[in-house]
């Protein structure tokens, strides 16, 4: 992968270039393109999109940080990209499932956007783990753990306001 691909996919499309906070504004830019993506196919597109954005972040990160000794820098956001649309993924497939505009479900959005930014910046146990690797993967790694936790965190989240609250 050229220098040029490579950068304009680890900072997905620039935003990573954002001061200051790049991992958050990179989340953020992760945001109106998950919505995009939920409108065109719904939860399955997010779903594709999110396996495909791994990979070539991969390959992205992987060329981009070639020849440095540092392996994540702060500018590669694509990793937040990817952790951001899987912490989506109980939203999408909730607005899938019940006929709902995905942006009426906002409350699973703004959760789920601070429970990315909560793991992704602590790193706890595994999400720690994938980033002490030192390479692409483990760049890559922590924020499809973190995507994971903070999917959790939505799920547990709404079932708490529809069960007790409702």
């Amino acid at each position: 992968m050229q220098k040029t691909t490579a950068k304009l996919i680890a900072t997905f499309f620039y935003a990573g270039l954002m001061k200051p906070a790049p991992g958050t504004w990179g989340t953020l830019a992760a945001l109106p393109v998950a919505w995009l993506l939920h409108l065109i196919g719904g939860p399955i597109a997010l779903t594709g999109a999110t396996i495909v954005a791994y990979y070539l972040g991969l390959k992205a990160t992987e060329a981009y940080t070639a020849g440095s000794d540092n392996h994540d820098p702060g500018e590669v956001v694509i990793d937040e990209v990817v952790g951001m649309w899987i912490t989506l993924f109980p939203v999408s497939f909730g607005a899938k499932m019940m006929g709902a505009d995905i942006l009426a479900l906002y409350p699973g959005w703004i959760v789920g956007f601070l429970a990315f930014r909560f793991f992704d910046i602590t790193k706890l146990g595994p999400i720690g783990t994938a980033d002490r690797r030192g390479d692409a993967t483990g760049v890559m790694l922590d924020d499809v753990y973190a995507g994971i936790a903070a999917a959790i965190t939505v799920i547990l989240a709404a079932y708490g306001v529809h069960a007790f609250m409702m």
